[in-house]
């Protein structure tokens, strides 16, 4: 009797233990449902906010909008001026209000920089004699500025400061930028996207 007793308590424990496993995945399954709707809605929110910003999206002043962008990359306000333009490839030379750092803005990224010069056909050898972005060192530090953490209007701006700034469409919402600090050795190079 004692065995039955025992055998029927623990099939009860084993019964309910089950029920309780079976409990707490179906509200696990709910829980991550609701974390899904709840991350869908957030999205949509941010996606509904934007889509309105972004008919109101202006850049009046492009030179303070790329010196804003290059002071969150680099640290402080280079206060840029524009100094010269190249159309093939696309890319923006900028110095410093006290000319110690030259700042070259281009959508090439590096990678794309290094597999145009190895490439055979090499792109870039019409523009060898005075093209900036063949002398670009190798090993440059790569930072990058995104709507993550340029501003959720970033792509937007940046496409129409590049436009006031070059006369050019931008057909990335991509840039790179690559500064010479004269003056300060350690800070040799930024890198935008």
């Amino acid at each position: 009797m004692e065995i039955l007793l025992a055998i029927v308590v623990v099939s009860a424990v084993i019964f309910f233990g089950a029920l309780i496993s079976m409990g707490n995945e179906r509200q696990r399954k709910a829980i991550d449902n609701l974390r899904e709707q709840v991350v869908l809605w957030a999205v949509q929110d941010l996606r509904i906010k934007r889509e309105r910003l972004a008919r109101a999206v202006q850049v009046p002043d492009p030179l303070s909008w790329l010196n804003k962008t290059a002071s969150k990359v680099c640290g402080y306000n280079l206060q840029l001026q524009v100094l010269e333009m190249f159309e093939v490839p696309q890319s923006l030379i900028c110095a410093s209000g006290d000319g110690s750092v030259k700042v070259i803005f281009s959508p090439l990224s590096p990678a794309d920089l290094r597999r145009i010069k190895s490439s055979k056909q090499n792109r870039l050898s019409q523009f060898a004699g005075h093209h900036p972005l063949l002398f670009l060192p190798k090993g440059v530090n790569v930072h990058e500025v995104s709507a993550l953490n340029g501003g959720h209007l970033f792509d937007l701006e940046l496409t129409l400061a590049w436009k006031a700034l070059t006369g050019q469409s931008l057909e990335t919402t991509i840039i790179f930028g690559a500064a010479s600090f004269q003056k300060y050795p350690k800070l040799s190079t930024c890198f935008w996207s």
